[in-house]
């Protein structure tokens, strides 16, 4: 088939890949435009705006769609669809008519559930035991459309925001030739959405990042695996700030923010039970264990951070 392709982050490229992989022929990638990046603020091409170059793709970064040459120009294409992944630009209805087939999205959640811009971290924070993906057919609301194609995947307890970013990408590349050939010969059927249910998984906030210990641990577990590796859940400790990485409950109870344990592992009195800490980092340095953490930032039990 004729297709755009349209995303931004890491989690696209494989999908972008698989298409290519699967003889789609890829008329033009949309992607987010170059940002400034590092220490010089040099622009820095998107994830996906990178590999479509290293793969001779024409490769366009409009701001938006309002004006009527941007919207030509798509419609120029002449596409059977086009495919959007993550790709973080408001699309007009006018662009959404244009292929024949119009554009699929594929989304990482299982909606209505976590509709909207950061779903795979909110439904670890949230404790969900099962997310997926799922391919829709796109329309003017917020991930709103009919389901035409869903895999379910089961959220581990030692899911992090970036181990399921990789399951998730991982079933996305999978199952985007699959709904692509279905929708070649006639065989998706459109699903519509349940009208309950609906989350939105609104942006991280960066108040979010910071631990609040009288919280219960479950709650601070996820708080925790759900924004690593990035923001990353943070505290005081020593009056320096250091981030949580990954986590599991743990026995033990005391004030919320005592240390109770530090031979070898970092366990912390949370509202009811405890965390234990496993990974951290401290700012500037590199990712550590526990043991290593502890070695060079000696915490004692007792102790207390906030």
């Amino acid at each position: 088939m004729r297709l755009a392709f349209m995303g931004t982050p890491d989690f696209s490229v494989a999908v972008l890949a698989e298409l290519i992989a699967a003889g789609h022929e890829i008329a033009a990638v949309y992607s987010r435009a170059p940002a400034p990046s590092g220490r010089g603020h040099k622009l820095k091409p998107s994830p996906v705006h990178a590999f479509a170059q290293a793969n001779g793709l024409e490769v366009r970064t409009p701001k938006n769609f309002k004006t009527r040459e941007e919207i030509n120009a798509f419609s120029a294409l002449d596409l059977d669809a086009a495919i959007v992944v993550a790709y973080g630009v408001i699309l007009p209805q006018a662009l959404l008519d244009a292929p024949r087939h119009g554009c699929l999205n594929l989304h990482a959640s299982l909606l209505p559930r976590w509709r909207g811009a950061a779903p795979i971290q909110r439904a670890i924070m949230a404790g969900d035991k099962v997310t997926g993906v799922q391919v829709m057919q796109m329309e003017a609301g917020l991930d709103t459309g009919a389901i035409l194609l869903s895999e379910t995947v089961p959220i581990a307890a030692n899911d992090t925001a970036g181990s399921l970013h990789d399951k998730l990408s991982g079933v996305a590349a999978r199952i985007a030739p699959v709904a692509l050939a279905a929708l070649e010969r006639g065989g998706l059927v459109a699903t519509p959405q349940a009208e309950e249910g609906v989350i939105y998984a609104h942006k991280i906030s960066a108040k979010e990042a910071r631990i609040d210990w009288s919280r219960p641990a479950a709650e601070i577990d996820c708080n925790i695996r759900g924004l690593s590796p990035f923001p990353g859940a943070w505290f005081e400790a020593d009056g320096e700030r250091v981030k949580a990485l990954m986590s599991n409950q743990a026995a033990g109870t005391g004030t919320p923010g005592d240390i109770l344990d530090t031979d070898g592992k970092l366990v912390i009195a949370c509202g009811d039970v405890a965390v234990e800490l496993s990974s951290l980092q401290r700012a500037g340095k590199k990712v550590q264990n526990a043991e290593e953490f502890l070695r060079g930032f000696p915490l004692k039990q007792g102790a207390r951070v906030s």
